[in-house]
C-alpha cells in the first residue's frame, strides 16, 4: 500500500491555498480596473499595430463606435478571472479522462506490460469528479451571465429583430443553446465520473475474486468507457473550447485537443510511476515499463504535432477570413507565445526522445514528462485566451490570476490523486496478466 506522506500532503495543501489566495487577489485587482485604464489599454493595443480581430466573430460584426469598443474591451478584460480558471480546469479534467482512456485501451488490447501501473492510472482517474465540479461551476457562472466566455450565449445575437443579429449563430442555435450546453456539461462530468468509479470498483473486485468472469466484466466496462470518451471528448472540445470562437470550426480540432490531453496524461503517469519507484512503493516498475511509456510519450507528441500542423496548414493556405483569423489573431496578439509553444511540445521531444536507450533513463524521461505537461498546459492557454480576453493578456492581473488558478488546480490534483492512490492496493494481484507485466522485457 502507498502511504501519502504528511510532507507531500502539506505541499499539495500549500499549493492549493497559495493558488486560492493569488487568484482572489488577482480577481479583486481585475475588478478594480476602471474605464480610464481600459481606454489606455485599448489605445496601447491599437498603437502597437495589433488591429487584427481576436476571433472570427469580430470579422462578421459591424464596426463599433467608441462606446461599443469600450464595452467590448471591458467584457474581455473582466473575463480574465474566469478564463484563467477555465483553461486549466478543462486541461486537467481532460488529462484525467485521457489517462482512463489509455487505461481502457490497455485492458481491451489485453496488453500485459502496463498492469504494474494499473493503480497509478486508476488514481489519476480519481480526479475526474473534482475537476468536473469546477467545470460545472464555470458552466453555471456562464449560463447565468456572471461570465462572458462564450459569445454565442448573448440572446441578442440570435434574435432576428435585433440590430446585432448573427445569422451564423442563429443557424448553430440548435446545438449552441444554453439548456443543451448545460445538459451536455453535466453529462460529460457525471458520465466520466461514474465510469471511472465503476472501472476502479471492477478492478478491486477482480483482485478479491481472481475470477476470469469478473475480469470479463472489467473488459466490457473498459469498452464502454472508450465509446463514451470517443464521443464525449469530441463534444466537450466543441463546447468548452471551440465554441469560444463560434464562427470558426475545424474538423481536426477535436483530435488536436484530445491528443494534447493524452500526451499530458502519459506524462503524468510517468511522473507518478517514477515517484513511486524512487520511494520504494513500486519496485516492480522497471526500465522496460519506463521505455514503453517513453515510446507513447514520444508518439503522442508527434501525433499532436501532426494535428497542429495539418489544421494550421489547411486553414492558412485556404486564406478564408472566417477561418484563417483564428491563427492571424494569435500571430498578431500572441506572437510571443503562440509558435514558441512548438518548442516544448514538438522540438524538444523530437530531439531528445528518439533514442531507445534514452527512454530507459529515469531522469531524462521524467524531465521530458514535466516539459511536455507544461507545454500542453501552455497550448490550452493559447486555445482559450485569444477568444475570451483578446489582446489584454500582458497585464499583471492576468498573470496573478493564471498562476493562482494553475497552483490551485495542481494542488487539488495532487491531493486527490495521491489520496486516492493511498486507498488502493498498488499491485493488482487478481489481474490475469500480472505475471506477464512483472517479467516483461523490451526485446531491443
Amino acid at each position: 500500500m502507498y502511504s501519502f506522506s504528511p510532507k507531500l500532503k502539506l505541499v499539495s495543501i500549500i499549493l492549493l491555498v497559495a493558488g486560492l489566495v493569488l487568484f482572489t487577489a488577482g480577481y479583486f485587482m481585475n475588478h478594480g480596473i476602471d474605464d480610464t485604464r481600459i481606454e489606455h489599454m485599448m489605445e496601447a493595443a491599437m498603437s502597437s499595430g495589433e488591429k487584427a480581430p481576436t476571433h472570427s466573430s469580430e470579422v462578421m460584426t459591424p464596426a463599433k463606435d467608441h462606446d461599443g469598443h469600450l464595452a467590448h474591451a471591458k467584457h474581455q478584460i473582466h473575463n480574465q478571472p474566469l478564463a484563467s480558471i477555465h483553461f486549466i480546469a478543462v486541461f486537467f479534467f481532460g488529462v484525467s479522462c485521457a489517462v482512463m482512456f489509455f487505461y481502457c485501451i490497455q485492458h481491451v488490447a489485453h496488453a500485459g506490460w502496463p498492469i504494474i501501473i494499473t493503480r497509478v492510472m486508476e488514481a489519476i482517474g480519481g480526479y475526474i469528479p473534482y475537476g468536473g465540479a469546477i467545470l460545472i461551476i464555470i458552466m453555471l457562472l456562464n449560463i447565468t451571465h456572471y461570465g462572458h466566455l462564450f459569445h454565442w450565449m448573448d440572446p441578442e445575437l440570435t434574435d432576428p429583430n435585433s440590430d446585432q443579429f448573427d445569422v451564423i449563430l442563429f443557424e448553430k442555435k440548435k446545438f449552441l443553446n444554453i439548456p443543451w450546453y448545460a445538459f451536455r456539461t453535466v453529462l460529460y462530468v457525471v458520465g466520466a465520473s461514474f465510469l471511472a468509479w465503476k472501472l476502479r470498483q471492477m478492478s478491486r473486485k477482480v483482485d478479491e475474486t481472481k475470477s476470469l468472469r469478473d475480469y470479463q466484466y472489467l473488459y466490457r466496462w473498459a469498452v464502454g468507457y472508450i465509446a463514451f470518451f470517443g464521443f464525449a471528448s469530441a463534444a466537450w472540445a466543441w463546447d468548452w473550447l471551440m465554441s469560444i470562437d463560434p464562427h470558426w470550426y475545424s474538423t481536426m480540432y477535436i483530435w488536436y485537443s484530445m491528443v494534447s490531453c493524452l500526451s499530458s496524461g502519459i506524462a503524468v503517469i510517468i511522473i507518478l510511476s517514477v515517484y513511486l519507484k524512487k520511494n520504494g512503493f513500486l519496485p516492480q516498475f522497471n526500465d522496460n515499463h519506463l521505455h514503453d511509456l517513453g515510446v507513447f510519450l514520444f508518439a503522442s507528441s508527434m501525433l499532436w504535432t501532426y494535428t497542429w500542423f495539418a489544421q494550421f496548414m489547411l486553414y492558412w493556405y485556404a486564406n478564408v477570413p472566417e477561418e484563417v483569423n483564428y491563427f492571424f489573431g494569435r500571430f498578431e496578439h500572441y506572437k510571443e507565445i503562440f509558435l514558441p509553444m512548438l518548442i516544448p511540445n514538438f522540438l524538444i521531444p523530437l530531439l531528445v526522445m528518439v533514442s531507445s536507450s534514452i527512454k530507459r533513463n529515469y531522469k531524462v524521461v521524467t524531465t521530458m514528462a514535466f516539459i511536455v505537461l507544461f507545454g500542453h498546459a501552455w497550448d490550452y492557454f493559447n486555445m482559450v485566451m485569444p477568444g475570451t480576453i483578446g489582446p489584454y493578456w500582458r497585464t499583471p492581473e492576468l498573470w496573478i490570476l493564471t498562476i493562482g488558478a494553475v497552483l490551485f488546480v495542481v494542488g487539488l490534483f495532487m491531493l486527490v490523486v495521491l489520496h486516492t492512490l493511498s486507498k488502493l492496493k498498488l499491485i493488482p494481484e487478481g489481474n490475469p496478466y500480472l505475471h506477464e507485466s512483472k517479467i516483461y522485457e523490451y526485446p531491443f
